[in-house]
């Protein structure tokens, strides 16, 4: 099948399936006489792998690993849902992370009088400095 076809079955543009396969992260495609690549099953199958796994958070370093454990017919469902609890707490930590920037935010707005003045707290803020007013 064509890229437009594995495009059209996986949600991927062509571009990015080209993407994927330039670094290596799906098997490389078979070329007919005329140069276009002729994709299988195969193919389907780990582009969805990456798709998905971009989707939820995977690093193309972290679905390289993925795909070599979906091709590793010895893997242990153990070390796939090691890395799965580690995605998450990872997430998890960048939630909290970013619980803590919007409350700064928060903070900071709160502070501002947002009139028509020069004055501004949240730049004072961010800038590390006060401006003092000059007589």
């Amino acid at each position: 099948m064509n890229i437009s076809d594995v495009a059209k079955k996986t949600g991927l543009t062509s571009k990015a399936i080209r993407f994927y396969e330039e670094k290596g992260l799906v098997t490389a495609p078979a070329r007919s006489e005329n140069g276009y690549r002729s994709y299988a099953q195969k193919h389907i199958e780990e582009l969805t792998l990456l798709r998905q796994a971009r989707q939820v958070g995977f690093t193309l370093e972290e679905c390289q690993e993925l795909v070599a454990l979906f091709h590793n017919p010895d893997r242990h469902s153990a070390d796939v849902k090691a890395r799965t609890l580690e995605k998450a707490a990872e997430i998890e930590r960048h939630i909290e992370e970013l619980k803590a920037m919007r409350e700064r935010l928060l903070t900071l707005a709160d502070a501002c009088p947002g009139d028509e003045g020069a004055d501004c707290p949240i730049i004072d803020n961010l800038s590390g400095c006060c401006h003092q007013k000059q007589h």
